[in-house]
């Protein structure tokens, strides 16, 4: 049995991270099923990583979540209540920055604190002390098209954050960035939240990665198919590379029976 990383407490956002549930959800696209009878617990505050097969639902499960696709049956709940629409305490964070491009650097956070309902006084300063936090002071004036990549997903993850969410989706947010970006906003997201603890779905195909930053890694099956595994991950290097030989043989598995 491996022993489980414990995600921190909320102690400074008075509700917590939110728990999430999906209850034997089916859910996809023009009532073709992407996901068959999900049923997964998503425990408050962990980070919980989902990784398969290309069109497997990762992302579905994502919009799912969020309450930006109804499911075609059973039941998304976050903290018990079901999930119908979508709401500030969720939080979905793209692999295409999805930043207004007319809108500077400190404007597209300033928008994310407006919809908090943050006052207006403080929404400046706010945004400024965001992008500070992600290495970003300076280029409050800059537009997304005069920022590198990784730049632009540092301003999408203060975007994101900034809105207090109780829940962040994150959808193979650093995909398209190189090796070294990509780790430095690895060691950037987990810093983050360990300042600003939140419950975090996040998606990847890159083994290493999930096991890097989630608590739990969920192997999703072929597009359709039942969840192929449910690997917990613990916090010292033994039990860490045990977790990422479990992930690779589920991943394998389900790769040797796409081809037969």
């Amino acid at each position: 049995m491996i022993t489980t990383r414990t995600p921190q407490t909320a102690s400074d956002r008075a509700a917590g991270p939110l728990a999430l549930d999906l209850d034997d959800v089916t859910v996809g696209y023009r009532g073709i099923p992407a996901v068959r009878s999900l049923t997964l617990e998503i425990r408050s505050g962990e980070r919980l990583v989902l990784t398969g097969p290309s069109g497997c639902g990762k992302s579905t499960v994502l919009r799912a979540l969020a309450g930006l696709l109804p499911p075609q049956s059973g039941e998304v709940r976050a903290d018990g209540e079901p999930v119908r629409s979508t709401s500030r305490d969720r939080a979905m964070v793209f692999q295409e920055d999805a930043l207004l491009p007319w809108r500077t650097v400190r404007s597209n956070v300033v928008l994310a604190l407006g919809l908090r309902g943050v006052p207006r006084e403080r929404r400046r300063p706010d945004a400024d002390r965001w992008l500070e936090e992600v290495g970003l002071d300076g280029y409050a004036g800059h537009l997304p098209r005069e920022l590198s990549g990784g730049m632009r997903q540092r301003v999408q993850l203060a975007r994101g954050l900034a809105g207090a969410p109780r829940a962040v989706f994150m959808d193979e947010p650093f995909g398209a960035l190189d090796a070294q970006t990509r780790a430095t906003m690895q060691a950037l997201l987990l810093r983050t939240l360990d300042a600003h603890p939140a419950t975090v779905v996040f998606v990847t195909h890159d083994v290493a990665e999930a096991v890097l930053l989630g608590h739990r890694v969920a192997v999703m099956g072929r597009r359709g198919e039942p969840m192929r595994a449910l690997v917990d991950v613990p916090d010292d290097p033994a039990g860490r590379a045990a977790a990422l030989a479990a992930v690779q043989a589920a991943l394998t598995s389900s790769r040797e029976e796409w081809t037969q």
